[in-house]
């Protein structure tokens, strides 16, 4: 797209950001947050730009998992006194980047895009004083729903699974629209699915995947906003800890399994998926290989056909736990997820800290199945996802905050 991107990689200072783009004369500075935490961090970093005079030097674009726009362009942009614009995806971006660069250069009618607007105004003043700790008690979902008999407790692999097993499991709309960015049906019929059908040959020919799931059930309570995993004499393995709604409902992850002051024992499931290695070796060649229509293409497949193997994997836990009568027919209504239970991946504003990855990985062991655990607490191959499976047939989608 004409632009040089110099990636200088995770958890670096600003100093060192600062080292780089000085030496390589950038026009744009770009940063990701993946962890809670990170969204610290930036804001550390605008305020120090501000410090060195070098806010208006560097415009900067803003993403990643941890980042909202509201927060970019909101909180962040009242901080920070150069530009300072919030990117969805890389689409997003490189539509920033011709603006930025469009102002840069004087060109006639250039302009960056408006600020995301507050729906309610600031006050300086609370409306009101809250001089008592919110009730801390559960929310108002039912405790006397039925708790299934999982087939076996632990952990089990299973490997090879092949592609037509979850094909049918993949989100075209979120491939071609999200991933591929391709608009209008026309457009999806005539490039799009011929593109998809190609690729999907390409990939049961090469080999290029090595479908395998880990999996298991275990016995668990909940207390307060924390999941308790029980061992096999009942004592505490490990907990997790959920935020929980200050409004509404004030429901909690927690909430959808049996108390512990209730004397009964509950079942949540745990899952790892990846469709392998050999994928994002192929996505990476493409790459060095300035083949980058493919890449894109590839990659976003790549992360498609983990999802689809996700739920088609959590479809085969429903039916496990006798739960799947209530499945829809249509794939349309499993995208919906109009089932019973729900998948909650690590990093969902249910369940938001990816620090909990570590206590997955420890009652998993995914290295079983060639999936490791970065001290970013990132799954490797970029191809796998995690998630608690929760059978409560309250369970759905929600945001904590």
């Amino acid at each position: 797209n004409g632009y040089n991107v110099v990636n200088i990689g995770i958890k670096q200072p600003l100093s060192a950001i600062l080292e780089a783009a000085q030496e390589h004369k950038a026009d744009v500075i770009g940063m990701s947050g993946l962890l809670v935490k990170s969204t610290v961090i930036m804001k550390e970093n605008l305020e120090e730009l501000n410090q060195r005079k070098l806010a208006a030097d560097y415009p900067v674009i803003l993403g990643g998992a941890a980042l909202t726009r509201a927060y970019v362009e909101q909180d962040l942009h009242e901080i920070y006194e150069g530009e300072v614009r919030y990117a969805r995806d890389a689409f997003e971006g490189l539509r920033l980047m011709d603006a930025l660069m469009g102002v840069k250069r004087g060109v006639p009618g250039a302009e960056l895009p408006p600020l995301k607007q507050r729906r309610v105004a600031r006050r300086d003043v609370p409306l009101l004083q809250v001089t008592e700790p919110l009730d801390a008690g559960r929310s108002d979902v039912a405790v006397d729903n039925p708790v299934p008999t999982p087939p076996f407790l632990g952990t089990r692999v299973v490997k090879g699974i092949p592609l037509k097993e979850y094909a049918s499991w993949l989100d075209e709309n979120a491939l071609f629209k999200g991933q591929w960015g391709l608009k209008g049906a026309d457009t999806i019929a005539s490039d799009g699915r011929p593109r998809l059908r190609g690729w999907l040959d390409r990939l049961h020919t090469d080999g290029l995947l090595e479908a395998a799931v880990v999996h298991g059930y275990f016995p668990c309570v909940s207390k307060g906003d924390d999941l308790i995993i029980l061992g096999e004499n009942g004592s505490e393995r490990t907990r997790f800890t959920f935020p929980r709604q200050q409004r509404g409902r004030r429901l909690c992850l927690a909430d959808f399994f049996r108390p512990e002051e209730s004397g009964e024992t509950d079942i949540v499931g745990l899952q790892v998926v990846t469709v392998g290695s050999r994928i994002g070796e192929e996505t990476a060649r493409l790459f060095a290989a300035d083949a980058y229509r493919e890449y894109m293409e590839l990659h976003g497949l790549s992360v498609q056909l983990a999802e689809a193997l996700a739920e088609y994997w959590h479809a085969r836990v429903r039916a496990d736990l006798g739960i799947a009568g209530s499945d829809p027919q249509s794939m349309d209504g499993m995208f919906r997820t109009e089932y019973q239970g729900c998948r909650y991946s690590l990093g969902y504003p249910a369940c938001p800290d990816l620090e909990d990855r570590a206590k997955i990985a420890d009652l998993l062991q995914p290295e079983r199945i060639g999936v490791q655990l970065s001290e970013e607490f990132q799954l490797h191959p970029e191809q796998s996802t995690d998630a608690i499976v929760i059978h409560h047939p309250e369970a759905s989608y929600f945001n904590a905050r």
